[in-house]
C-alpha cells in the first residue's frame, strides 16, 4: 500500500519566540526528519494568512487571543497574528529537511474562513488540492505529524480517515498549543475514536 507522510505546519510563528508558539515545537524538527527517510512521499501543509485574516484577535477590535467569536456563520477561537503571506513567520522551520519536500500545500488564505485541515478550510468552502494529489498518486496511507496536535494535526487526520485514507497519528513528532491544560490528551483521545491509530516514531 502507497503511503505518504504529512507535515503539518511547521512553521516558524509556531516554534518557540514565534507569534503563535507551541512550548516544545522546535523539538519535533529532529524526529519528523528521521521519519523523512523512511518516505517516498512526503507532503507539508503551510497556514499562509493574508494580513487581514479573519481568525486574528487584530482584526477584532478589543478582542484578544483565546476569545471565542462567530466569523462568517463558524465558530472562531482568535489567534495572535501568524504566518501572514511572505512573512519570514509563515517560512519553514530553517532545521526542517524542506528538501526533501515532495508537494506543499497551502492553507488559510481565504481571509473569511480558517483551515485547521490539510484538505479542507473549517466550513469545507474550499479544498486545498491535496486530496486530489493523493488519489493522482496512488496513495491509500497517511502518517501525520506536526504541529500542533489540538488543532491542525487532530482536523487534518479526521478529515484523512474521513475520506478513506488509512491514518496514523505519530504523537512524538506532534506538540499541542494547550489553550486549556489538557488540550494535547483530549486531542489524542478524540483521533484515537475517529479510529485513527496512534504510534510513536519508534514504532514504525
Amino acid at each position: 500500500m502507497k503511503k505518504a507522510l504529512i507535515i503539518v505546519d511547521i512553521q516558524n510563528d509556531f516554534l518557540p519566540g514565534g507569534a503563535l508558539e507551541v512550548t516544545d515545537g522546535d523539538q519535533i524538527i529532529p524526529i519528523v526528519n528521521g521519519l523523512i527517510m523512511d518516505f517516498h512521499t512526503i507532503i507539508a501543509t503551510q497556514d499562509w494568512h493574508p494580513a487581514d485574516h479573519g481568525s486574528f484577535a487584530s482584526q477584532h477590535p478589543g478582542a484578544r487571543p483565546g476569545e471565542v467569536v462567530d466569523l462568517d456563520g463558524l465558530t472562531q477561537v482568535l489567534w495572535p497574528d501568524h504566518c501572514v503571506q511572505d512573512a519570514k513567520g509563515a517560512e519553514f522551520a530553517s532545521t526542517l529537511h524542506t528538501d526533501k519536500l515532495t508537494a506543499v500545500f497551502r492553507k488559510g488564505y481565504d481571509r473569511r474562513v480558517d483551515s485547521y485541515s490539510g484538505f479542507f478550510d473549517n466550513g469545507k468552502r474550499n479544498d486545498t488540492g491535496l486530496a486530489q494529489y493523493l488519489k493522482e498518486h496512488g496513495i491509500l496511507e497517511l502518517y501525520i505529524v506536526g504541529l500542533a496536535t489540538d488543532y491542525c494535526v487532530k482536523y487534518t487526520a479526521i478529515d484523512a480517515i474521513q475520506l478513506g485514507y488509512q491514518t496514523t497519528v505519530i504523537a512524538d513528532a506532534t506538540r499541542a498549543v494547550n489553550l486549556s491544560k489538557g488540550d494535547y490528551e483530549t486531542a489524542l483521545l478524540e483521533i484515537k475514536q475517529h479510529g485513527i491509530t496512534i504510534i510513536n516514531s519508534t514504532e514504525l
